[in-house]
């Protein structure tokens, strides 16, 4: 595996982290949501990753050397139940008086947040030490 292997590795992650940012950041944006253009109140996505082959100009250079990075490979939809809270003059109040609000726990996408910032982390970290070798290479 050669320098650019690596870097497209680490980039393909990077990529799939941000995604996966991306989708709790919308979560969290929504977490009082009543209302959809699809109707009802917001529904929690969440993300699934994937193996996916490297395709780079030095993989093409030295085939025999095939590596995987990661890449999203659907972005779904929880169908957990919404959550009911009774707030009778809410203008999205049933019958009964209870407002479905998103299927979301704020812990939850915190958690989920810390760890894909933190795998973020770990892949500019390998970026950088790759970037580090290459560098001492050349000064021998």
């Amino acid at each position: 595996m050669n320098f650019f292997s690596v870097l497209d590795i680490s980039a393909s992650g990077l990529d799939a982290q941000r995604t996966r940012m991306n989708v709790i950041a919308s979560n969290i944006a929504n977490i009082n949501s009543t209302r959809t253009p699809e109707g009802g109140p917001y529904r929690r996505k969440d993300v699934i990753f994937q193996t996916a082959p490297v395709k780079s100009f030095a993989e093409a250079l030295n085939s025999a050397m095939a590596a995987d990075g990661v890449k999203v490979s659907k972005i779904f939809q929880d169908k957990s139940p919404f959550v009911k809270r009774y707030e009778p003059n809410h203008p999205d109040a049933d019958q009964e008086g209870y407002v479905s609000y998103p299927n979301i726990n704020i812990v939850e996408e915190m958690v989920n947040l810390t760890s894909a910032s933190r795998s973020f982390e770990a892949n500019v970290t390998v970026i950088q030490a790759t970037k580090d070798m290459a560098l001492r290479a050349l000064q021998i």
